[in-house]
């Protein structure tokens, strides 16, 4: 594996405030937050975001909002099924998270992307997608990284990565990495860097010190290392979408 399976801290985090400016629809079958840019022009690039296992949230939402306003249509689409774990699933004790696991990989989800890049190239009619996964989200960005899906890559703290998926990569992948991460450890990270030479793709891999996994969608940011951190990542984010769509 390039990082390892979900752990604890893949189910913990902070509530961020806000309030998102996006809508709920159902493309082609699923339901999805769709955050728009503002003004009348119709924009060319859209942003496919990949959430953490806790889905279409406020968090999420956000982000995606934030997105929208850098000139991005931003599409989150619910890769759960409205089965998305809830927030304070270790209060509850008893959610079998393999169960659920089992219930979310690929059979599942790839379907769910596969309809909602087809709403955006054949309907919306974009010229690129860029694709930015979260924590469990990354996997798919590793995944969709091909001709016809995904043009530009982005993933923060990943997990379920295989090497075989991210060495099978065909177009460029931004990374954001947290010292403090059980999941994409130091070594795994290494690792990955290694695998990434032999794509002949270009990709960063940026690490940010202090931090923990998840850091880039639910931290904690009344600490202000941790805000400026977040911050920073969607810069990292957003310029090399930037790049890649408008450069």
């Amino acid at each position: 594996m390039a990082s390892n399976l979900p752990g604890p801290c893949c189910f913990s985090g902070f509530k961020h405030e806000g309030t998102p400016t996006g809508t709920l629809q159902v493309i082609n079958g699923v339901k999805t937050y769709i955050a728009k840019p503002s003004g009348n022009q119709e924009p060319q690039n859209a942003v496919l975001l990949l959430s953490d296992v806790f889905g279409v949230v406020q968090n999420s939402m956000l982000l995606a909002d934030d997105f929208a306003s850098n000139g991005y249509l931003c599409v989150l689409p619910d890769l759960f099924e409205e089965e998305h774990l809830p927030l304070d699933v270790f209060e509850k004790g008893t959610f079998d998270i393999p169960a659920w696991a089992a219930r979310h990989g690929p059979e599942q989800v790839d379907p769910i992307l596969e309809r909602t890049i087809s709403f955006l190239r054949d309907i919306v009619g974009v010229e690129k997608i860029a694709g930015a996964g979260y924590c469990f989200g990354g996997k798919y960005v590793a995944r969709f990284l091909k001709e016809g899906k995904l043009d530009i890559g982005y993933t923060a703290h990943p997990s379920y990565i295989t090497f075989e998926e991210l060495q099978g990569i065909e177009r460029p992948l931004s990374i954001t990495a947290a010292e403090l991460d059980h999941i994409f450890t130091r070594e795994l990270r290494h690792k990955s860097e290694d695998t990434l030479t032999t794509t002949r793709q270009p990709y960063q891999i940026c690490l940010y010190s202090g931090v923990e996994h998840g850091f880039a969608v639910r931290g904690d940011l009344t600490v202000p290392h941790n805000k400026f951190c977040k911050e920073q990542a969607f810069i990292q984010a957003l310029a090399w979408f930037d790049y890649y769509t408008k450069g």
